[in-house]
């Protein structure tokens, strides 16, 4: 059922409520279920207003079509596409987001994109309707679903920005930046602070000008100047994004990331780092000269799968353990880039970055 066609009468919310409460200890993920159902509990046992209530009831649905569209494509790596509503198809940066996505997707990566036109259409258009997602939303003007997407079950019309952009990101293995306007700027710094602060990622950012142009450049330019060399951002900073206006760079900035790289979880104080491919004793012992700076104590260590972690689809694959101090994020994002390095993965897995 979905929420936008389901409204129940009270006897059958009661029903069914009763009978989520009975099956509850029998449930996977019981503990959130519950501080989900507790804290709707205490919202309506407080004093907060009609336009409250509408917010949370819509975001909600936003979020039950989201969850459950995804779930579905959750083994398959994915790319988010930003950049701007408003360039027509002769435009450059336009064949550029099309190229991209078509070498991308031959390589098995689903595209995602806000939905509408000009580079999210481009980016659909590369990826073609079956590898595309459309995360839409409805706006009085520039942002109707582009004729790719339009009809296709993976499209979804979002009432809220901030939940997009939450499917936009939590969904997406790499992002991928095109020339755009406000809302670009917006995507790309919001990105970067995410990134910067531990909150998204570690993704690739991949800021792609088409060849010869210089957009992304001047704007590197500007963080350069007024952002690095006053000391607003550390100087690792830039080493979250890559800058190209060459195909094959942006899509081996993506490739390369998921060569040995897998994914990452906090465990506790713990930052747990899951590979595709073991590494050696002595690789590890360079990281740990090369990297101590960004731990708060101990050495990093290879793991198997921690205890508390319990038993998942990642089980199997080798880790590295660190007391990560959660600040260096550039040098963290270094730090993947050495293992992808220096680690050698199977043919078979490097045939496939896009599996996760």
């Amino acid at each position: 059922m979905t929420s936008e066609a389901y409204s129940p009468s009270l006897d059958s919310l009661q029903a069914d409520i009763a009978e989520l409460i009975d099956r509850l200890p029998t449930l996977k993920h019981r503990q959130f279920i519950q501080q989900s159902l507790s804290t709707i509990l205490r919202l309506a046992d407080s004093e907060i207003e009609r336009l409250d209530w509408k917010i949370l009831s819509a975001a909600l649905a936003d979020m039950e079509r989201g969850f459950q569209l995804f779930y579905d494509y959750r083994h398959v790596r994915k790319i988010t596409i930003f950049g701007s509503a408003r360039l027509a198809p002769d435009t450059p940066a336009y064949q550029m987001a099309v190229e991209f996505s078509r070498a991308v997707s031959e390589l098995g990566f689903m595209i995602m994109t806000g939905g509408g036109g000009g580079i999210m259409q481009a980016g659909q258009e590369g990826a073609g309707r079956e590898n595309s997602f459309g995360l839409n939303i409805q706006l009085p003007f520039e942002q109707q679903a582009n004729p790719i997407i339009e009809g296709d079950s993976k499209l979804i019309n979002f009432k809220y920005f901030f939940t997009r952009k939450l499917f936009l990101l939590k969904e997406s293995d790499a992002v991928a930046l095109f020339p755009g306007g406000f809302g670009t700027q917006d995507e790309a710094f919001e990105c970067m602070t995410l990134s910067q602060t531990g909150k998204f990622g570690p993704v690739p950012l991949v800021l792609i000008d088409h060849p010869g142009g210089d957009y992304w450049r001047s704007w590197s330019k500007y963080i350069d100047e007024q952002l690095v060399k006053t000391g607003l951002v550390s100087p690792d900073d830039p080493s979250l994004y890559t800058i190209t206006d060459n195909l094959q760079v942006a899509c081996n900035a993506i490739t390369g990331f998921y060569q040995v790289y897998h994914s990452s979880r906090y465990v506790g104080d713990r930052l747990v780092i899951r590979l595709r491919e073991d590494l050696s004793d002595a690789q590890v012992e360079e990281l740990n000269h090369n990297f101590s700076d960004i731990l708060v104590t101990g050495k990093i260590t290879k793991s198997q799968v921690l205890p508390e972690e319990g038993q998942g689809e990642t089980s199997d694959l080798p880790r590295l353990v660190l007391y990560f101090n959660q600040r260096d994020l550039g040098r963290l994002y270094q730090m993947i880039g050495i293992i992808n390095q220096v680690g050698i993965p199977t043919p078979e897995e490097a045939a496939h970055p896009e599996r996760k």
